[in-house]
C-alpha cells in the first residue's frame, strides 16, 4: 500500500529548515543532496549558486512518516510560493501502483514532471491536480 508524506519547498533555506526539524523531532537524514551532486547532464542549467541548494532531503520522523524538502530552483522552472509550497508525495510499493496512481490523479491536471526513471533510481513523476493540489509520486526501484 502506498504511503502519503509531506514534501515542503523552500527557497534557499530549506538546510537551516530541516536542521531545526532535526533538533525538533531527533533521527538522522538517510539522504541530504545538493543540486550539484547531479550528473552533469542534468546541471547545465544550473548556477554554482544553485548547485549549493538542497535537491532531495529526508528525515524520518516515525515509523510511518517521512519529512521531505528541497530548495526551488528557477534554473528548472520552480519557482517558491510561500504559502503553496507544499506537496503530497505518495511513495508506492511497485511501478504499477505509482502508475495507477500518477495517470488517475493526474486527469484533468498540469503535470509538471511525467513519470519516468531517475538518476536517483526510483520512478518519478510529479503534477498539480485538477483541484490545485500538488503530488509527486515516487517508486524506489531498490526497497528498503
Amino acid at each position: 500500500m502506498a504511503t502519503v508524506n509531506a514534501y515542503l519547498t523552500f527557497n534557499g533555506t530549506c538546510e537551516a529548515a530541516f536542521l531545526f526539524y532535526q533538533s525538533v523531532f531527533g533521527g538522522e537524514f538517510p539522504y541530504i543532496g545538493k543540486y550539484k551532486d547531479m550528473p552533469k547532464t542534468d546541471q547545465e542549467n544550473c548556477s554554482p549558486e544553485d548547485g549549493e541548494k538542497i535537491m532531495h532531503v529526508s528525515l524520518p520522523i516515525s515509523k510511518e512518516t517521512v519529512l521531505m524538502g528541497s530548495d526551488s530552483s528557477e534554473a528548472f522552472g520552480q519557482a517558491t510560493v510561500v504559502g503553496n509550497n507544499i506537496s503530497l508525495s505518495i511513495n508506492t510499493e511497485s511501478e504499477e501502483e505509482a502508475t495507477r496512481l500518477f495517470n488517475a490523479l493526474s486527469v484533468g491536471g498540469t503535470v509538471k514532471m511525467p513519470l519516468e526513471k531517475t538518476f536517483w533510481g526510483a520512478l518519478f513523476g510529479m503534477f498539480t491536480d485538477k483541484f490545485g493540489i500538488h503530488w509527486m509520486v515516487n517508486y524506489d526501484y531498490e526497497q528498503k
